[in-house]
């Protein structure tokens, strides 16, 4: 079951287009690729893309050779998958409705698993806790599973970028984030910019969850780093410099928008 106000958000359209800037991709959507590349096995090999939203990442990793099923609670972004594969005549992307607490439908045995969007809108620690868990479940022993959240800290670096924290609906938002972690935009139809029901985390406990899930030789890395503050398109590079910079660097890492964790399954259960 989604939450309404998080259906409601998706209803909107925004996650097609939101990794790019007038056809040119965002830090983010470049980072995360980048340590996918780096930390996924060689293709072929099967991942499974648990919240995988409209395939925007599914899609260049079927381009490698992978054959990739997305698992998407939002039906809308699993016809879009549908007829992106379609389109593109992708024959190794699938995707099927479904929820990252529940895979009990998928087959087992996959290469990777990626759960870059579950986490943070899995509000509930018991149910993050079982997303890795369903996760760590379906992949093959060795294989690696890749989880995503977004730093605890991500809208009070936006506010001070956009200069908006004096805004008495942004506020009270981004208190909240700081106090607990729980994201909520009461106006997700006007303010569709201030996102919707989520959690944020504290880098030590994405690492936590994906230990006390079972998981071994995990590593965090920061997606974007502190680059996403001065985010621009004319200065790639050097953004791109500073993020890989500090990628792994602890005292930093909070500064980053988007959290990467990537953990294996032991090779011997």
């Amino acid at each position: 079951m989604v939450d309404p106000d998080i259906a409601a958000h998706y209803a909107l359209g925004f996650e097609s287009s939101r990794l790019f800037i007038d056809g040119r991709p965002r830090l983010e959507y470049i980072r995360t690729l980048e340590l996918l590349d780096r930390h996924l096995p060689s293709p072929p090999g099967r991942i499974v893309d648990v919240g995988g939203g409209t395939g925007v990442y599914a899609v260049p990793l079927v381009e490698r050779g992978f054959e990739v099923h997305v698992i998407e609670p939002i039906e809308r972004h699993v016809h879009q998958v549908v007829e992106t594969a379609r389109q593109l005549n992708l024959r190794g992307l699938t995707a099927e409705p479904g929820d990252a607490r529940d895979l009990s439908g998928v087959t087992e045995g996959a290469d990777a698993v990626l759960l870059l969007g579950p986490l943070y809108h899995l509000t509930e620690s018991s149910d993050r806790a079982v997303a890795l868990t369903e996760a760590l479940r379906i992949v093959r022993p060795g294989g690696v599973v890749v989880a995503v959240g977004i730093s605890r800290f991500a809208y009070l670096i936006d506010g001070l970028k956009r200069t908006i924290l004096d805004d008495p609906v942004f506020r009270p938002i981004v208190q909240r984030d700081l106090d607990s972690g729980q994201h909520r935009n009461p106006h997700v139809q006007t303010r569709p910019e201030f996102f919707t029901t989520a959690y944020f985390h504290r880098p030590e406990e994405l690492r936590d969850e994906a230990f006390n899930a079972g998981l071994v030789d995990i590593s965090l890395f920061a997606v974007e780093g502190p680059s996403w503050i001065v985010e621009d398109p004319a200065d790639l590079d050097n953004q791109l410099f500073a993020a890989r910079a500090v990628e792994s660097e602890p005292a930093l890492m909070g500064a980053t928008s988007h959290l990467m964790m990537i953990g294996y399954r032991a090779a011997s259960d």
